[in-house]
């Protein structure tokens, strides 16, 4: 990592519902980088799963290609590698046409191997890329890369799973319950009975392993619930149910930091919606965001203490950001959840909140790569190896 300038690989897209999504956060996370600081490198996954290559990527953002044309890239699981190589033409089985001026009868030649990518910053909300998949990949190859680790971004992306955490480790959530595709076809009737007896009316009901409010409903009736849950189960094998909130706030906490991380002010989304669903977040322009949020000093710091709390209970590092639903009628306030690769649109809290707590956009994606490359060089003193004979020598405890 001696060159003037960081080579920094930033994947975007992905096998996701919020592909879209996806796109918006890479473009303006590439729009910020300092290019005094920063050889950017985007890399495209498509909905079917095809990595493409830089200058394809580019073009993929903003209108779309057909991603059969050409070569792609490919990222091995090889520490000696640390960096992308490129795949032909046809490449996993299928014929693809050669890109135009390549004569006849001959291979396009290979493009420059993309080797030596110093930090990676996945940009990919959802499935294969929020959930510790992408992780696992940067982690086999030993490449740093920006956000939560493996453990901490799967357990995150499941909604179950992570308020289990949260509640073992004594924060408030509100009530809920998961449940399984194979049980909700073999026994509708009886899920269905389960949840009007467990919480009444109303209730949400969200895809366990999804985010940006793709799949989720708010149900106020059977018939209402029946249909979120078929909905539901189209985008997971595994949904959540919980008893909605009176009169709810949404706030929103960025923190930041590794070892010391540190929460920012607290915001209010104010949906355009009955709650802040897909087209609320990304369709329409009428949803507010209120930053700071206009809450008295001593919820702002409970608040904060809470999205330290959740961050750590899910061991993330990096960054995230914290979900809570503040009652209206009770004053209760809930953790709701924890996204691992939050939103970097123009209109995304995560990066807003830090600005309002004085960290700039720019400076803010300064702060991530050198918090990547932190934790990267913290690993790299590791021993990967065991001795048995030299660890008996340097005695051990019970000696």
């Amino acid at each position: 990592m001696d060159r003037r300038r960081l080579r920094v690989a930033v994947i975007f897209g992905g096998r996701s519902g919020e592909h879209e999504v996806s796109l918006m956060s890479a473009a303006s996370v590439m729009a910020a980088m300092d290019p005094e600081r920063y050889e950017v490198v985007p890399v495209a996954i498509t909905r079917e799963g095809a990595w493409l290559l830089p200058e394809d990527a580019a073009g993929f953002l903003k209108e779309g290609i057909d991603p059969s044309r050409g070569w792609r890239v490919g990222l091995l699981a090889d520490p000696q590698v640390r960096g992308l190589i490129p795949l032909p033409p046809g490449a996993g089985g299928t014929e693809a046409p050669a890109p135009a001026g390549t004569p006849a009868g001959t291979q396009p030649s290979a493009p420059a191997v993309l080797r030596e990518i110093d930090v990676v910053f996945p940009v990919l909300h959802g499935t294969y890329g929020e959930d510790g998949t992408i992780q696992g990949l940067l982690e086999l190859a030993n490449v740093p890369y920006v956000g939560p680790g493996v453990l901490s971004s799967a357990v995150s992306m499941d909604k179950v799973v992570m308020k289990d955490l949260f509640t073992r480790h004594g924060l408030p959530v509100t009530p809920y319950r998961g449940y399984r595709v194979h049980r909700w076809r073999r026994e509708p009737e009886a899920v269905l009975d389960e949840i009007e007896e467990a919480f009444g009316w109303p209730v949400f009901v969200k895809p366990a392993n999804l985010g940006s409010s793709v799949g989720v409903h708010k149900c106020r009736d059977r018939a209402a619930l029946q249909a979120g849950l078929d909905d539901a189960f189209r985008y997971d094998r595994k949904v959540i149910v919980e008893k909605a909130v009176p009169e709810a706030r949404e706030i929103e906490v960025s923190v930041l930091g590794n070892e010391d991380p540190q929460a920012s002010v607290p915001g209010e989304v104010v949906p355009s919606r009955e709650f802040y669903d897909y087209r609320a977040k990304y369709l329409d322009d009428a949803s507010q965001l209120l930053i700071p949020a206009p809450l008295t000093g001593e919820q702002a710091e409970e608040i904060r203490r809470l999205a330290l709390a959740a961050y750590r209970a899910v061991d993330a590092e990096g960054m995230a950001r914290v979900d809570f639903l503040l009652s209206r009628t009770t004053g209760q306030v809930f953790v709701n959840e924890v996204n691992t690769i939050p939103g970097f649109t123009p209109i995304s809290m995560y990066p807003k909140l830090w600005e309002a707590s004085g960290l700039p956009y720019a400076e803010l994606i300064d702060r991530l790569i050198q918090l990547a490359i932190q934790r990267w060089q913290e690993k790299q003193a590791l021993v990967t190896s065991y001795d048995p004979d030299a660890a008996a020598e340097g005695g051990g405890a019970g000696e």
